[in-house]
């Protein structure tokens, strides 16, 4: 008997599972088996992303389980993110089309604007200048929201949200909004524990997605001896007296703060060692005392981006 992962209500009233397999960074070619191991283990939530440049991989392994009987399509939750070059109106529903063509469903459950700002439109997924420097779009955010709604009334998608925003954008957006937004994906972990936006979201009942919850271990820009989560000393003490690994032991971090979290791995061992959290709690002082580690340590900051107008990173929040 798998442990049925617990699910949480969106104001809109769909239910999303509380803990999901992440797919940045999953090559194709190890993503297709890692989704099957998942979905295998007990795993009912998938987050995906265009950029990610896996989604056909994914869709292949979702097809495979349906048609062995291990799920049906209703019994998974699939969230997909629209990239940087499709901001503009006329490219958001083309590129949510090419997503479910890619995964194989006729719809996802969530669609997230990716990060708030945009790209060029019409080329390359990082256009570039010359010199090296990101080629930017100038469309604003709340015109790319319109072109969601619209795809969400179109039941092409079954809920819509936001990825890497910041408290000003969701407050700007809100006001602006006919549709709110479900969930606020966010970079969440003790080093960056993000307590100040995630309360902002609790009171706007907006819920957060946690990403890179163990600290991104294989970020592609990581440089030697830059100070790595799982590693920390501090973490594994604590880990012991639950008698549980470190990185168990954050993801129950964010399960317990109400965020829904979606740690990557695509080794088989480690995807079914993620999923071991549902069998303990952590008591209150430990999730006060693993708050007490956050050094601002934000690992996912998309820095060629900086000079964008809507790079949501230059406020505290």
């Amino acid at each position: 008997m798998t442990t049925k992962v617990p699910k949480v209500k969106f104001y809109n009233g769909q239910e999303i599972p509380v803990f999901g397999l992440g797919t940045w960074k999953s090559k194709p070619g190890e993503v297709t088996q890692a989704v099957k191991d998942a979905i295998d283990i007990g795993y009912r939530h998938i987050d995906c992303a265009h950029i990610y440049g896996n989604e056909k991989e994914v869709g292949a392994a979702i097809r495979e389980k349906i048609a062995q009987g291990v799920v049906k399509r209703e019994d998974l939750f699939i969230t997909s993110k629209l990239w940087n070059t499709f901001h503009r109106q006329d490219l958001v529903e083309p590129a949510l089309r090419t997503t479910l063509a890619d995964l194989g469903v006729e719809n996802v459950d969530l669609y997230l604007i990716h990060w708030p700002f945009g790209y060029k439109e019409g080329g390359e997924l990082a256009p570039t200048n010359p010199d090296g420097s990101l080629q930017f779009s100038d469309v604003d955010y709340l015109e790319t929201w319109k072109a969601m709604e619209s795809v969400n009334k179109k039941g092409l998608t079954k809920s819509i949200g936001v990825s890497n925003f910041n408290s000003e954008q969701l407050e700007r957006l809100l006001k602006n909004a006919e549709i709110k937004p479900v969930v606020n994906q966010i970079e969440c972990h003790p080093y960056l524990n993000q307590l100040k936006l995630a309360e902002f979201c609790k009171s706007k009942n907006i819920l957060v997605t946690g990403y890179s919850p163990l600290g991104s271990p294989d970020r592609p820009w990581a440089k030697p001896g830059d100070p790595q989560l799982l590693d920390d000393a501090k973490l594994k003490e604590l880990a012991k007296k639950y008698n549980k690994t470190p990185a168990q032991l954050v993801i129950r971090y964010q399960l317990d703060r109400g965020n829904i979290v979606i740690p990557k791995s695509v080794t088989k061992s480690r995807i079914a060692e993620n999923f071991e959290v549902f069998d303990f709690k952590l008591a209150p002082e430990d999730i006060e005392y693993l708050n007490t580690f956050d050094c601002n340590g934000r690992i996912c900051a998309l820095e060629n981006s900086r000079s964008h107008q809507y790079w949501p990173f230059n406020i505290p929040f």
